[in-house]
């Protein structure tokens, strides 16, 4: 992999997500030489993947150059590979550019979208969790939009304007407030001779209410606002099959729909090579100390999504979101160079900051330790946090200035089929 022999002790970063550049950025520099390898070249804003999708952002502005993260370290290297196996005897990885020995491993892989084995809605629905598939969607979305417009009859024509989402997390939510958004300003002006009353979205949630991770005030605020917009909200209301164009519930509601998206769960990345105590089955995630260690690995570490640290405050381990990802990497990060230094490591404790979801345009829910509120007041709190997250300065202007004009045209500039997509 033309990595140089280094004195220093090397630490190998499988990821570039939060995790994974935090962690980076924060050893960068010291007393080690840091490989940071990621099968794309770029990081990506997974929180914004949604205005990418519904046609609000270009995804150049939420994703951002690996190697220009580390460019000024001259001790950190980048590599564009995939791992494809640890072998933890020989303290080396397998890539899919050949192989490459570690002093210390983290594997900050993250999350791949769960279909809990269900084969149909796997071949026929549409994931967002990368660039591509939130491409992929934007794509669909206006093709349909596009056929809608000269389909022969009514039935043809509401299915191709059906759009169905699963899972009422804050990716759900957040996307099917976009989605209305285009139907309620985009549709009417540039497709006149479309019905914007044919034009249908259905949010789906298996479980009783929507946003189940926030608090029922969140809850009953985003329902409210996602009513409000147009959004049919079905919650108690599992998909059990999807062929493509008809949609199969576990309740009576059956509709025809060219476009399902699944936001209805994700599960762990993990690469192969460790032994199966080390890896929770059920979620995919590694069971880790309070040092973010791996079990029974000394010197291999996850952080992030991938990583399950059970606390008593935490027995199903941390929330799968930014925050904890983030303040993982740093630790993690500070402990290593503890680890080369011989000095003990700190434990992680995780600071909560709160949750959020944006539903449209002046609508949002935040949830604070205590205090919790919804509409104008969150949905600037919501920009602000996000716009401030973003990884560079290019892209928190870019991303302001696209809000900005969005705010006072109604409009979504990124309506472009750069990339047609076929089914």
């Amino acid at each position: 992999m033309n990595i140089p022999q280094s004195n220093l002790s090397r630490i190998v970063i499988v990821g570039g997500g939060f995790a994974g550049v935090n962690l980076a950025k924060t050893i960068a520099n010291k007393n080690a030489q840091v490989v940071l390898i990621d099968k794309h070249n770029y990081h990506t804003f997974q929180p914004l993947l949604y205005q990418v999708s519904s046609s609000g952002l270009e995804p150049d502005s939420i994703a951002y150059p690996l190697r220009k993260i580390i460019k000024k370290h001259k001790t950190s290297f980048f590599r564009l590979a995939e791992v494809e196996q640890i072998v933890p005897e020989n303290n080396e990885i397998i890539t899919s550019i050949g192989h490459l020995s570690y002093d210390y491993l983290v594997i900050a892989t993250g999350t791949k979208t769960n279909y809990f084995g269900n084969k149909a809605i796997q071949s026929n629905s549409m994931p967002m969790k990368s660039v591509p598939q939130a491409l992929n969607i934007r794509s669909l979305i206006l093709q349909n939009f596009e056929k809608a417009a000269i389909a022969d009859t009514k039935e043809e024509r509401e299915a191709y304007l059906n759009f169905v989402i699963v899972g009422a997390g804050p990716t759900g939510v957040e996307l099917a407030g976009a989605i209305a958004e285009l139907k309620n300003n985009i549709l009417p002006r540039d497709y006149h001779d479309l019905d914007p009353d044919d034009m249908h979205i259905y949010l789906l949630e298996g479980a009783e209410r929507v946003l189940p991770p926030m608090s029922e005030h969140a809850s009953k605020k985003a329902e409210k606002f996602l009513t409000k917009l147009g959004v049919k909200v079905r919650c108690n209301t599992v998909v059990k099959h999807y062929d493509g164009s008809t949609v199969t519930t576990n309740s009576d509601l059956k509709m025809e729909s060219e476009t399902l998206i699944w936001a209805a769960g994700v599960t762990g990345a993990p690469i192969q090579g460790l032994k199966a105590e080390a890896l929770m089955e059920k979620t995919n995630r590694y069971n880790v100390n309070q040092f973010n260690q791996v079990e029974d690995y000394p010197n291999i570490f996850a952080v992030g999504d991938i990583a399950l640290m059970t606390l008593e405050d935490y027995p199903k381990g941390h929330p799968q979101v930014a925050q904890p990802a983030i303040q993982q990497g740093k630790l993690l990060g500070k402990n290593l160079l503890r680890l080369i230094d011989n000095k003990s490591m700190k434990p992680f404790v995780y600071k909560d900051k709160g949750s959020m979801a944006t539903i449209g345009r002046n609508k949002a829910v935040v949830d604070l330790k205590h205090y919790k509120f919804g509409g104008f007041f969150a949905w600037f709190v919501w920009m602000f946090v996000h716009l401030m997250s973003l990884v560079g300065f290019r892209n928190r202007v870019i991303v302001l200035f696209n809000w900005t004009y969005n705010y006072i045209n109604f409009d979504k500039a990124a309506r472009l089929i750069i990339r047609p997509f076929k089914k």
